[in-house]
């Protein structure tokens, strides 16, 4: 039954949705939008006091709402049609937050016009729509495997100009999501935790609206294909075919973005049938990595470009901002050493050492799952009481099969450690963009026992890019590192103290 304060939130984020598309309209990342802005300089424009006051009123509802129900909703439909409801108005909306997705569309036209895209910039290769991408960008080969690149090159293709190619670039990451959506529910029972509430926290989250929808990035697409991977591997542990299947979802998954790469070892976990010895897991993970290698290989020699979209990778840590942590605290190290007159450039030698600890991290939350995975093989039965009064008994439960025992613990701790990956390859990493935060949101919906240590990030990413795509860290560069740096010294005190 909906309730009068359920009601409310359903129409306070449908208004919030509203608001921010018609910040779109008025100053969004249109293709002739001014580069190079600052918030004053929007705030003077003819639109601007509007597009500003629409875009912070409309992100504080959406927020609000999200927030106010991140218990659960009243129904799993409740949450989807809700869901559905808010993401009409940026459907229809130009590109918000963002100005990716014109990069997207220089990258497959430069592909479809017989350029290398891992080779050059879309600037060398003569993109006709130049203008529209963002400068820092025009330079840069792509950071995106070629699974991406085919989807970019078949919208230009069908979508012929700018428009219809944005347009074509919208509909494929809405397929994302609604792939998403629809791996849900079985996730969500296989982790054994209520639909309504994983649902909501995944698919009502703010930045699913104004960035995978609106924004059309690709990050839609990569949580797609890694969600329904995932669901496959847990609906068919142990057969072949079907963790040849998940492998190959994986492998899509990896090469539209290299970050999925980190699930890939949990997953092997969840395709594991019988009990967890490293028997089981080189029988049933070789199928999987097969699917994934297989997939890696076929769409890169599909695409005619071989293996160049791993050097692509390296630029994407181009952008230096405050909100990854590991940049913040080089810029903080930086301005201490200009102190004292000196130039310590520590924000490469941090990244490196943060992309060190992260390995670091990823195995000890691999092992830890496989430990608890292990462990539940190894429980003592339980005894159980049959009959009653002076002739109670005690039974063992040895017969009980080995899936009764541990019931969904088991995909639910392999999910745990894949969304726990994903925090970690977020948090670590060169850079950090708002719509990075939607990568573990699913999983942590389907496996956080609370929800508010990361639907408050996550709410607050939603403030951090304008309707046109400037990001407010460029213009909070010292306070914003310092700040990073505070916060991330408190988290690991309080964790030191545990």
């Amino acid at each position: 039954m909906t309730t009068p304060g359920a009601a409310v939130s359903r129409y306070a984020g449908l208004l919030g949705a509203v608001l921010l598309a018609v910040a779109a309209h008025l100053g969004g990342a249109l293709p002739d939008a001014p580069l190079g802005v600052t918030p004053a300089s929007i705030w003077r424009a003819p639109d601007g006091p509007a597009t500003l006051t629409c875009w912070l009123v409309g992100t504080v509802l959406l927020v609000g709402a999200w927030w106010s129900l991140r218990d659960g909703a009243p129904s799993t439909r409740w949450a989807y049609v809700t869901a559905g409801l808010w993401a009409l108005p940026l459907l229809v909306a130009p590109p918000l937050g963002s100005r990716d997705v014109y990069s997207y569309a220089c990258q497959g036209w430069t592909y479809a016009h017989g350029v290398d895209p891992y080779a050059v910039g879309v600037a060398a290769a003569g993109c006709p729509w130049l203008d529209t991408v963002a400068p820092i960008w025009r330079d840069t080969p792509a950071p995106y495997g070629p699974v991406f690149v085919l989807l970019a090159a078949l919208a230009v293709g069908v979508g012929g100009g700018l428009t219809g190619t944005v347009v074509a670039l919208r509909v494929i990451a809405v397929a994302g999501v609604l792939l998403a959506a629809y791996c849900l529910p079985g996730l969500a029972r296989a982790a054994g935790v209520p639909v309504r509430r994983a649902a909501w926290l995944a698919l009502a989250a703010p930045l699913v609206g104004v960035h995978l929808v609106a924004g059309a990035h690709n990050d839609a697409v990569m949580l797609g294909l890694l969600l329904s991977g995932l669901l496959v591997a847990i609906r068919r542990p142990g057969r072949p075919g079907a963790l040849l299947l998940a492998g190959a979802l994986l492998g899509l998954a990896v090469t539209v973005k290299a970050s999925a790469v980190v699930v890939v070892p949990f997953a092997v976990l969840v395709g594991v049938r019988g009990r967890y010895t490293w028997r089981t897991l080189l029988r049933d993970g070789g199928w999987l990595a097969g699917g994934l290698v297989g997939a890696v290989l076929v769409t890169s020699a599909a695409s005619g470009l071989g293996f160049g979209w791993v050097g692509g990778l390296t630029h994407s840590g181009d952008s230096e901002q405050w909100t990854s942590p590991p940049t913040a605290v080089g810029f903080v190290v930086d301005y201490a050493g200009a102190l004292v007159g000196r130039d310590p450039q520590a924000v490469p030698v941090l990244r490196a050492v943060a992309l060190l600890l992260l390995a670091g991290v990823l195995v000890v939350l691999w092992w830890r799952a496989w430990r608890a995975l292990r462990g539940a093989d190894d429980v003592p039965r339980v005894a159980r009481v049959e009959g009653s009064g002076p002739g109670v008994a005690l039974r063992g439960v040895d017969d009980v099969p080995r899936v009764a025992r541990v019931g969904a613990s088991g995909p639910r701790v392999a999910l745990r450690g894949a969304a726990l990956a994903l925090v970690a390859t977020v948090v670590l990493s060169p850079v950090f963009h708002p719509w990075y935060a939607t990568w573990p949101l699913a999983l942590l919906a389907l496996t956080a026992g609370r929800a508010t240590w990361f639907v408050l990030p996550a709410s607050a990413a939603a403030f951090l890019t304008l309707p046109d795509g400037t990001n407010l860290a460029r213009f909070t560069k010292a306070p914003g590192a310092l700040a990073m740096t505070a916060l991330l010294l408190t988290a690991l005190l309080r964790a030191a103290r545990r």
